[in-house]
């Protein structure tokens, strides 16, 4: 169950990253196009900033989506700061969600609480089991009683 939930979310998380990363560059298009300006800033650093944070949302994305598709092929527990990443990326999409409600309605809320859910489904998978030691136990010889000397 948590693999599959792993590779759901990291397929999930890749899609949104490539969808937001076009949905910035449009932005940044249409805000040089347009000479748009906010408060008297230079349209070409509303264009360049929404160029910036394509890149940006792209990589913590990308990033979330690479740590739970390498999780889901070791099935191993997440390090410390793959689960740092991953929590925020879970508070990101409960916060998200909340603000879509009104903003851009109950369709968008539900992606984002079904992204939340796949992320914290796949952070809890691993919880109680212990992590893999990378050296393997000495076997044990003989029966019994160690032998002294």
């Amino acid at each position: 169950m948590r693999r599959a939930a792993a590779v759901v979310a990291a397929i999930l998380l890749f899609v949104e990253a490539v969808g937001l990363v076009i949905v910035n560059v449009v932005l940044g298009k249409v805000a040089k196009a347009q000479s748009m300006s906010l408060d008297g800033i230079d349209p070409d650093v509303m264009s360049t900033s929404s160029y910036v944070l394509a890149g940006v949302v792209f990589l913590y994305l990308g990033g979330c989506a690479l740590i739970l598709l390498i999780s889901a092929i070791r099935n191993r527990p997440h390090g410390r700061f793959a689960r740092v990443l991953l929590i925020s990326a879970a508070v990101l999409h409960a916060v998200l969600g909340a603000l879509t409600v009104g903003m851009v309605g109950w369709e968008a809320f539900a992606f984002m609480m079904v992204m939340f859910g796949l992320i914290v489904l796949s952070l809890m998978g691993y919880e109680g089991r212990p992590e893999p030691e990378d050296t393997p136990p000495a076997p044990v010889s003989g029966g019994g009683e160690p032998q002294t000397a």
